[in-house]
């Protein structure tokens, strides 16, 4: 079998992109991954180097735009990369494979600008924009996972785009490590655009769900949103139960802390929270602070964005390893195999821990 699959790995995302490797060298039996130079000019301008021959090998780029720990220095000061200057890379990279490669696939697991995808007055349009970009230079294929809204690939109707989701993964540690502890499960929605995933959890798990109703200021805006003046909860009575709250990424996670409040205020027993991105933009100390005044007992994310070693060592947190199902997907893409038995194989394997172990 030929093997030309290549994979660049961007510096922010090098332990993640070193573990999806490890995974495919066991189909492919050696590393997949092409060594790149990255570097800077001192007043910041950037470049990308492939340090070996591309010609018609099939590239596959893996970058997280979300690492907030690299950093450069620019006219003798630290300055730390921001989701703008990621984006910028992954476009260098491409620049410095086009021509040769025979195809390219930007794997992006937190889109980029995916929170900017739909216009609100005279507002710019980042993510629809930033996806046409990477049509026009040259990229045949775009891989994302939970995407905050799908329909943004509509900016791209010609280009495959591709957004997966870490449900059976994240779902499969947490039966595994909390099995003998959950009882009575109840999946909840922190918001109405979190009940599409709140009810597939659900199915998963076979247990009802419920949702929180986030009513704003309209009139206000504070950091960039209209503030949140109340969030109502709409579903059954949630005593005795053990809580699932779903959601596709954590920001600030303030909401996230006050929905596990109103539940353990309602009666609720335990509280699990689980994201596939934990951003804490605002630190760290809230969740730590509402861990120990009781109001949630775990949070599940994933590493397919960037999180601190910190949190990671924190007693509450959970981190959900991705790179095998990475891994999968790209082998998969890559022999231009059908994707439904992977997604099959993993609800099968979330059936039997849900039916063999879980307590009713």
């Amino acid at each position: 079998m030929k093997n030309n699959l290549k994979l660049i790995v961007m510096e922010n995302c090098k332990d993640f992109g070193e573990r999806v490797d490890f995974h495919l060298q066991k189909t492919y039996h050696k590393s997949s991954i092409l060594p790149i130079s990255s570097s800077r000019f001192q007043n910041g301008e950037g470049k990308v180097r492939i340090d070996e021959s591309v010609r018609d090998q099939d590239i596959y780029i893996l970058s997280d735009v979300g690492n907030y720990d690299i950093t450069y220095s620019v006219h003798g000061k630290v300055h730390t990369m921001t989701p703008d200057e990621h984006f910028q890379d992954i476009k260098r990279a491409i620049s410095a494979a086009s021509g040769y490669a025979s195809k390219i696939t930007v794997i992006m697991p937190l889109l980029y600008q995916s929170r900017q995808h739909k216009r609100k007055g005279r507002e710019s349009l980042d993510c629809a924009i930033s996806l046409q970009e990477l049509e026009r230079i040259g990229v045949d294929h775009i891989v994302t996972f939970d995407c905050h809204d799908p329909n943004v690939s509509n900016a791209i109707p010609l280009l495959p785009f591709e957004s997966f989701y870490p449900t059976n993964v994240v779902l499969s540690s947490l039966l595994e490590k909390e099995n003998e502890y959950l009882d009575n499960l109840l999946v909840v929605g922190p918001d109405f655009g979190a009940m599409e995933r709140a009810r597939y959890y659900a199915e998963m798990l076979g247990c009802d769900v419920g949702a929180f109703y986030k009513r704003r200021d309209l009139s206000k805006v504070v950091n960039g949103k209209n503030p949140i003046l109340e969030h109502a909860y709409l579903g059954p009575d949630v005593t005795g139960k053990d809580i699932l709250v779903v959601d596709d990424m954590i920001a600030s996670g303030s909401s996230m802390i006050e929905v596990s409040e109103q539940l353990k205020e309602r009666g609720a027993r335990k509280v699990y929270l689980t994201a596939t991105f934990a951003l804490l933009t605002e630190g760290v100390q809230p969740f730590v602070d509402a861990y120990n005044k009781g109001v949630f007992d775990k949070l599940y994310s994933t590493n397919l964005s960037y999180v601190p070693e910190e949190i990671k060592a924190e007693p509450w947190y959970e981190d959900v390893d991705c790179s095998y199902q990475l891994s999968q997907i790209i082998e998969t893409l890559h022999e231009k195999r059908p994707m439904t038995p992977i997604i099959e194989q993993g609800k099968k394997e979330i059936l039997q821990k849900t039916l063999g172990g879980m307590k009713q």
